[in-house]
């Protein structure tokens, strides 16, 4: 209840309202998918139907569980609301200074909630004034605590164990949706309840597509082959990406743009450190890409943050300014993509320390050749 009870304070509130199941998780430890949060400074619900009422008492035990079977969210939050309008003595907790009308102040995820969903609410609910939050909620998940982050590396340690196996599966003639499926069994096979995102293995001109969807397209001699993925462990995500060449005898451009997108993850990797500004980082790399003359082939930004969702804030980007704090997790991820040719990404996941970061990636980076 802390962290409700700091946003109550630092946006003037009277409850929040929860509807991103991430931030439920992360203040409540309520693991389902479906429900959404109410609290005032006092007290707290999770409002959800009888499939997680059992889940929600064993893992939420500060909450109160709520049972919308028969009311439906609006309705239920809408007695929950008469109930608290006058903060249990007869004194409206807040009132409107343009009509001096008594209302109550709740916080909403803007940003998450749908239009459709938003006024329904807003139909349902009188006396209320729903407050945007914005990014607010999300904000306090961008400093990882040491539990998280044991997460976050055991992931990323399954990852690159899947990594290692997966150089022991390939040879030509096997199926980009085959190599994908196999990544996939292994992280579950070595402990991973899912995945983070659908799994990219991408080859020869495939390889181009940054998100590329794996398809029946088997690997040939002269391929690069692209894999992104990564798995949840305990809630938390793992992120990493290694390109590899299918053949001994890579043509001077491949070495060319792979060495590339290494240098420039590298020499991006060195400013990382508290008190770096995000788009700065992503300059680096995407400077050292353009010397080379392939700065229109880098379209995407360097990076991202990672915690219980895949893309998190901060990113490394040019349109991000946030300063990078001890406790920050990163994706440092450039690529060189050409249409029709190949592409090639390299991708690391560090966490941010007190003097620079520590990377929790252990796969070698150097180019990879499958004989």
């Amino acid at each position: 209840m802390k962290y409700i009870n700091n946003l109550i304070d630092e946006l003037k509130l009277d409850a929040i309202l929860l509807t991103d199941s991430y931030n439920i998780r992360y203040i409540s430890g309520y693991k389902g998918d479906t429900g959404v949060l109410f609290a005032t400074k006092d007290k707290g619900y999770i409002l959800t139907d009888s499939r997680y009422t059992e889940q929600v008492t064993i893992e939420a035990p500060e909450f109160e569980c709520v049972d919308i079977d028969m009311t439906g969210y609006s309705k239920t939050l809408k007695g929950l609301l008469s109930v608290r309008n006058d903060n249990g003595s007869g004194t409206p907790v807040s009132v409107n200074p343009d009509n001096n009308i008594p209302c109550y102040k709740v916080g909403f995820e803007d940003e998450h909630i749908s239009y459709k969903q938003y006024k329904t609410f807003c139909d349902a609910f009188s006396g209320v004034e729903l407050i945007p939050m914005g990014g607010k909620v999300n904000s306090l998940r961008q400093i990882k605590s040491d539990a998280e982050l044991a997460c976050i590396e055991k992931a990323e340690s399954i990852g690159d164990e899947a990594f290692s196996h997966i150089l022991t599966f390939l040879k030509p003639g096997i199926s980009e949706r085959e190599i994908a499926l196999e990544l996939e069994y292994t992280m579950k096979r070595l402990g991973a309840s899912g995945l983070s995102f659908d799994t990219i293995a991408a080859s020869g001109p495939h390889s181009s597509l940054p998100h590329a969807v794996p398809d029946d397209r088997r690997l040939c001699e002269g391929d690069f082959l692209t894999m992104d993925f990564g798995c949840v462990y305990n809630g938390y995500c793992s992120d990493m990406t290694r390109t590899v060449f299918i053949g001994s005898a890579p043509t001077k451009k491949q070495l060319e743009v792979y060495n590339t997108v290494l240098h420039a993850q590298t020499e991006s990797m060195k400013l990382i450190k508290p008190g770096a500004k995000c788009s700065d980082v992503d300059a680096c790399a995407r400077s050292i890409i353009a010397a080379a003359g392939y700065g229109d082939y880098f379209g995407h930004g360097l990076g991202h943050s990672v915690g219980l969702y895949i893309h998190e804030e901060p990113r490394l980007s040019r349109k991000c300014d946030d300063i990078l704090k001890p406790g920050m997790t990163m994706t440092v991820e450039p690529g060189i993509y050409l249409p029709g040719e190949f592409g090639v990404r390299i991708e690391d996941l560090v966490v941010v320390t007190e003097t620079g970061y520590r990377n929790l990636t252990a796969s070698d980076k150097e180019l990879i050749m499958i004989k």
